[in-house]
């Protein structure tokens, strides 16, 4: 077809570029590139908050609950083990004594606080074995509001006289207690306590109706019994080793199925005549319910490097605590074992709490 103006007219004519849609189109990209980058971002935060928590524990110092007195062998266990555990965990383990109630206030501290790690508590048989038998109102469960991360250790109990006290066995004091019984009152740690149950299956098995004097912990009692105030102490070894050492308290028996390595001279109650009388206790190491698995592993890995040292396991064994770390699995089934026999002790001792 021959060129003609008439076709040039037909063709569209070609439009200006405008800058401004270009610019905007250009604003578009950038803004759905950047709102992509912020997602992925977020996204990727967003998965590891819960573990990063438990992984930087701990970042402050951790309180550790002893339910008893100062001085008592529970805290003096617990001390030890609390500086040697703040090295490895790099952060303090700061203890707080909190006794009352056989140990109950203590542990229902623990039991009701935060579940982030930064509260344990140093239990006992006295708190997780004697009171959820021993009390109809008990201020937490024994089992349900804890988080078990290990058994430490076990010991034997003895039982101490004042260091002048005429008696030097235990048929002595049965012979010379039975003749006026008034006269020579026990001391415990406080109602419910191993101490006080202890004190109370020796009056069943002996016939010897002794008066049961509780005190708040058995430092107080400790203190009355160095003074001659009441004739006879039960506690464990750990609590008395000292005062024996000083002889300002006299052992006239052990309570164990074997003598002690600690009080090796001292016969056991079996072997002075009552043969069936047998009891001990053990502590323990909890954390409130729900305190994160790997937090509760973290601390029983720690323990159980601690107590291997040689220094912490022969100290241990000094002040008459017999070294046994179990895990938490393992700490579950004690406690399902120790509760039911720890009710036997209770009801054939008759022991009760006003």
């Amino acid at each position: 077809m021959p060129w003609s103006w008439s076709r040039l007219r037909r063709q569209p004519a070609p439009q200006p570029h405008n800058h401004n849609d270009s610019q905007e189109e250009d604003m578009q990209n950038y803004l759905r590139i950047a709102s992509l980058m912020v997602a992925m971002t977020v996204g990727a935060l967003s998965a590891a908050p819960a573990v990063s928590a438990e992984q930087k524990w701990p970042e402050r110092p951790i309180r550790m609950v002893i339910p008893f007195a100062a001085g008592g062998g529970t805290d003096v266990l617990g001390r030890m083990l609390a500086q040697k555990m703040s090295e490895g965990l790099g952060q303090p383990i700061v203890v707080e004594n909190k006794p009352g109630a056989g140990g109950s206030v203590g542990t229902a501290d623990v039991a009701k606080a935060t579940p982030d790690g930064y509260t344990i508590l140093l239990g006992s048989s006295s708190t997780h074995g004697i009171n959820p038998v021993l009390y109809s109102k008990l201020p937490y469960d024994a089992i349900n509001d804890f988080e078990p991360i290990a058994l430490i250790a076990t010991n034997k109990f003895v039982m101490a006289v004042p260091g002048k006290f005429p008696a030097n066995n235990l048929q002595e004091f049965i012979t010379l207690t039975k003749a006026d019984p008034e006269k020579y009152p026990y001391a415990s740690s406080g109602n419910g306590t191993t101490s006080h149950l202890a004190g109370a299956l020796f009056v069943k098995q002996s016939g010897v109706p002794l008066a049961h004097i509780p005190y708040k912990s058995n430092v107080p009692g400790l203190n009355d019994l160095m003074a001659g105030r009441v004739a006879v102490m039960f506690d464990n070894i750990t609590a008395m080793q000292g005062q024996i050492q000083a002889g300002m308290v006299k052992p006239i028996a052990t309570t164990g199925e074997t003598r002690s390595p600690i009080l090796p001279d001292v016969p056991t109650m079996k072997e002075q005549g009552l043969q069936d009388y047998q009891i001990g206790g053990w502590f323990v190491l909890m954390a409130p319910a729900k305190t994160p698995k790997a937090i509760t592993q973290r601390i029983y890995e720690e323990l159980k490097k601690v107590v291997s040292q040689k220094d912490v396991h022969d100290r241990m064994v000094a002040i008459g605590a017999d070294p046994q770390v179990e895990g938490p699995d393992d700490l579950r089934k004690h406690l399902a074992t120790e509760i039911p026999r720890w009710k036997e002790i209770v009801d054939l001792a008759g022991a009760k709490v006003d």
